[in-house]
């Protein structure tokens, strides 16, 4: 078959899956919702005629059992009732197992006969399953299903259906060695040339989580490279899917399988697990209703988001970039005879004409990778239907922006912090009907995903009506944990206590339970939003909600950086982080600390040559603590007018594109950022946004601009405290791009 072909199949099923999904839930709303039933019954159709088209009989035989309920019901020969629309949610969820299975294997396993014996049954008129509504679990084909805790491949959830003794004759350990669960991780490390210390950097992470009961084959066979593809460890952990959730968080592990053994070992009887792995439940402390953990599809994978692989590109941008191109041959061969015949003058302009059409070309591909919020957000409204379900909790969930548009690379990193954000919400925060009365609220509660545009950011907000944060509980588990001290909580305002969420560990919650509290914590959440040089906040009201405002760029490929030097390095800052460059003449101490003070606020100094710990000389002030002549030559005051006029003064400051230099009269500096840089003595200060981080950041001189390509530190690198990625220079040479927000 096809590649190409098959490619397109897969993407455009995935999408009509998306679009039947959610046209389902209007009609399970509204069952006289005749437009509703109108786009379920094509989609269906659609769906149906691609299988069959393609040679997947038995997905068309499914899709067409699914078509033809359908169609009963729009030809009201039946009543549209819950226990049919679940039957008909696990059909769909089977078809996307089998569209996975698909795309991974290039055929389906899935044994589709029991689902469609059960859709002909109810079509028929049997009493078989038509009011119980006893759909099958469709992972029980082969594979989760789409809204199934069992489609994780990384959970250990799926695994634990299959788990046997010989999962465990490896390991000398009983379940009685474990506070919690003991699950064995199989562990990848990849396939680099020095396994064993890649394996060593990686067993150092996870035992900083986690303790090591044991280990195939021992721990030192494996820092020595003696495992062929993977090494086995055996964990004290909440539950399996905190581990996994911990491990996939690890730079240096490449992958791993995690199940759940306690069960099969001696010594316990593998009861729930404990409260010690819940995670940082920032939507509020409400107990879940009811006793029964969530299933089925209320699981994470329910709206999960693969990776984004294919893209809908305009045909006029198409143009646009075909006409680029042109241009771009074009001024080349005008470039290569103008330097042939020696005309500088020529090959200066043909050099001018080249930087604006490489822009143009820039702008223009950066817009063919925006893709639709809606592509990620899509699967979540029927992730909310299935987990207020389980919770016995009546929820509405809306989503407004979803036309916004955002990187590929970006939209496909958020998709799992927004799709927890929300767990978060529904299971800890929106509260159970009884309780919400009691409170004097509606029974049903609101959950709203918005999105907007901000100039080059995308604000998106999960709000909910639910119990808000528990400041209290917050102050007290913080003081436990030894996150903060009681001195330093009472000094906290109620915002920088709700931010307390994000600490590595941090929890307030006082059961694990399946649908959340599980290890993936709101820190995964806050590490990934500032990976993608975003922004992560917890806004809340007790008894009212809480709202968490992720603040992300639009596109995050190419950045236009301010370059510092300190000492014999030099850094890349994000220019639209910087507020204003000044001189350290402005610092004061106040206990012990290097401060300055901007309009009544004080902003800590962090100086870049300490926290890097860079060799080389660095500017300091004298002893007399005066202002030392500038070095760079000229006239200081026309120097510091330059170095205005070159980072675009201060009117500009607000726009993000450009640096305020202010100085401390009117010898502030000398030099010119745009040119040869502004440097004194003493050194130069950069006021970083206060909407960033309240910080001023100490330096050694003040470079040029230029706009870089950011490449993301990976592997054991990534997530390195201050550093977002790196970019190479036109001379080869490599700079550190610095993250304001974890230095």
């Amino acid at each position: 078959m096809d590649d190409q072909y098959l490619d397109a199949f897969i993407r455009e099923s995935e999408e009509a899956i998306t679009d039947l999904n959610n046209s389902l839930l209007d009609l399970e709303a509204d069952p006289d919702d005749q437009a509703a039933m109108d786009q379920i019954f094509r989609t269906a159709h659609t769906l149906k005629g691609n299988f069959g088209a393609m040679g997947f009989e038995d997905a068309s035989d499914l899709a067409h059992a699914i078509e033809d309920l359908l169609d009963a019901m729009r030809q009201d020969e039946m009543t549209v009732t819950p226990e049919r629309m679940d039957l008909i949610f696990a059909g769909v969820d089977m078809i996307e197992v089998i569209v996975r299975e698909i795309e991974s294997d290039g055929e389906s396993t899935t044994d589709t006969e029991e689902m469609v014996a059960q859709l002909r049954a109810v079509l028929e008129g049997s009493d078989f399953d038509a009011e119980s509504g006893g759909a099958p679990d469709p992972a029980a084909g082969g594979g989760g299903a789409g809204g199934s805790d069992g489609a994780s491949g990384a959970s250990g959830d799926t695994a634990a259906d299959g788990t046997d003794d010989a999962a465990v004759e490896a390991f000398e350990v009983s379940a009685d060695d474990a506070a919690g669960r003991v699950v064995r991780a199989d562990v990848s490390v990849g396939e680099g040339d020095m396994l064993g210390v890649d394996a060593m950097l990686a067993l150092d992470r996870i035992t900083d989580t986690f303790d090591l009961l044991d280990a195939d084959p021992d721990r030192e066979g494996i820092e020595d490279g003696e495992f062929e593809d993977t090494f086995a460890l055996a964990l004290d952990a909440p539950d399996a899917d905190a581990a996994a959730a911990e491990l996939d968080a690890i730079g240096a592990v490449a992958d791993a399988d995690v199940v759940d053994v306690t069960d099969h070992l001696g010594g316990a009887d593998g009861g729930d697990a404990d409260d010690g792995g819940a995670d940082a439940d920032a939507t509020g402390t409400a107990d879940p209703a009811g006793g029964a953990p969530p299933t089925a599809s209320g699981g994470d994978d329910g709206a999960h988001v693969d990776e984004i692989k294919s893209v809908r590109v305009d045909v006029d941008q198409l143009d646009d970039l075909h006409g680029l191109v042109e241009q771009l041959v074009t001024s080349r061969i005008k470039l290569r005879r103008a330097v042939e015949t020696d005309d500088l003058a020529g090959a200066s302009e043909n050099l001018n004409e080249l930087d604006k059409i490489t822009a143009n070309l820039q702008n223009t591909v950066m817009d063919m990778r925006l893709i639709p919020l809606k592509k990620v957000v899509g699967k979540f409204p029927r992730m909310v239907r299935d987990l207020s379900r389980e919770l016995d909790k009546d929820v509405e969930f809306t989503i407004e922006g979803e036309d916004i548009e955002l990187d590929r690379t970006i939209l496909t990193e958020i998709s799992d912090p927004l799709m927890h954000i929300i767990r978060n919400s529904l299971d800890h925060g929106i509260e159970a009907p009884d309780e919400r009365e009691a409170a004097g609220k509606s029974p049903t509660g609101q959950v709203e995903l918005r999105a907007s545009r901000e100039r080059d950011h995308v604000i998106i907000e999960v709000e909910d009506d639910g119990a808000g944060l528990d400041v209290a509980a917050i102050e007290r588990k913080a003081i436990e944990k030894g996150v903060r001290s009681s001195d330093e909580i009472e000094a906290m305002s109620d915002s920088a206590i709700y931010d307390l969420v994000f600490h590595p560990g941090f929890s307030t919650a006082d059961e694990v339970t399946d649908t959340s509290g599980r290890g993936v914590g709101m820190d995964v959440v806050h590490d990934t939003v500032t990976q993608l040089d975003g922004s992560v906040s917890v806004d809340s009201e007790p008894g009212e909600g809480t709202t968490v405002s992720l603040r992300l760029p639009v596109t995050m490929a190419i950045v236009k950086v301010l370059f510092v030097e300190v000492g014999d390095e030099e850094y890349g800052v994000p220019l639209k982080n910087v507020d204003e460059i000044t001189r350290t003449s402005a610092v004061k101490q106040i206990n012990g600390n290097d401060v300055i003070k901007h309009n009544d606020d004080i902003y800590p100094v962090v100086d870049l040559a300490e926290r890097f710990d860079v060799p080389g000389t660095h500017a300091t002030a004298d002893a007399g603590g005066t202002e030392t002549a500038a070095t760079d030559g000229g006239d200081r005051a026309d120097a510091a007018g330059e170095s205005a006029e070159a980072a675009g003064g201060p009117t500009e400051a607000g726009d993000g594109g450009a640096a305020a230099v202010a100085g401390a009269g009117s010898d502030a500096m000398a030099g010119s950022v745009g040119t040869g840089g502004a440097r004194g003595d003493e050194g130069m200060l950069v006021r970083i946004r206060e909407s960033e981080r309240q910080v001023a950041l100490r330096c050694d001189q003040v470079n040029s601009q230029e706009e870089v390509v950011v490449k993301p530190l990976e592997g054991i690198l990534s997530g390195t405290p201050g550093l977002s990625g790196t970019a190479v220079l036109g001379d080869g040479n490599i700079v550190h791009i610095l993250d304001v927000v974890t230095l």
